[in-house]
């Protein structure tokens, strides 16, 4: 089978701006940023979404967010970010491997979208 978007990010086959990497996760900087920073956050593992993880991704879907919280750590913007996992096409999904975004370094309205 081919390999998504996002595994061939993770194995390097494709080249994106890292923020960092660890064993279970990959950081890169979106190449659409919707805000001054605009970090995604991969599972090495493919996973669709959200919606189609299990309860065996428990541990793995916590790495996800600690390594958002790496992100803002990082980047400076601890005070307030945004975590936004799309989940389906409906809710603006278009890369089905499990990501989320990392937004701030500007005031961020709500209701998004």
């Amino acid at each position: 089978l081919p390999m998504c978007l996002f595994c061939k990010i993770a194995s390097k086959e494709i080249p994106a701006k890292l923020l960092f990497e660890t064993e279970d996760v990959v950081a890169f900087h979106d190449i659409n940023p919707q805000a001054p920073i605009h970090v995604l956050v991969i599972p090495r593992k493919h996973l669709v979404s959200v919606g189609t993880a299990t309860a065996g991704d428990e541990a793995l879907l916590g790495k996800v967010l600690l390594g958002a919280q790496r992100v803002a750590e990082e980047l400076g913007i601890v005070d307030g970010f945004r975590v936004v996992a799309n989940t389906g096409a409906t809710a603006g999904q278009s890369v089905f491997h499990l990501h989320v975004h990392v937004l701030g370094g500007r005031p961020l309205g709500w209701p998004p979208g």
